[in-house]
């Protein structure tokens, strides 16, 4: 049975993914795995909306090299902050 930790990583992942900013999930899993620690991070001291699409707009431009507006990670923002507050909720079991 997976940890809490484990599958809030994995419902976190499975989100990255499906945004996939990069266009490589299909083949690279693991390819956003670099922001996994830092989002939960935030999530879990309580980060908004407005901090979490913040973070995503620098990882875009300052680790990725990529022009964040197409990526749109104000929307990615609000879907994860939408997911985490059911995740929390739930004690970390909702799927996203």
């Amino acid at each position: 049975m997976r940890s809490g930790t484990d599958a809030l990583e994995d419902d976190l992942r499975a989100l990255l993914n499906e945004w996939d900013p990069l266009g490589v999930a299909d083949d690279v899993q693991d390819e956003y795995d670099c922001i996994l620690a830092p989002l939960l991070q935030r999530l879990r001291r309580g980060a908004d909306q407005a901090e979490i699409r913040a973070f995503l707009w620098d990882e875009l431009v300052e680790h990725f090299g990529l022009n964040p507006l197409p990526s749109e990670p104000a929307a990615v923002a609000a879907r994860l902050t939408t997911w985490w507050a059911a995740a929390d909720a739930t004690g970390g079991t909702d799927r996203a």
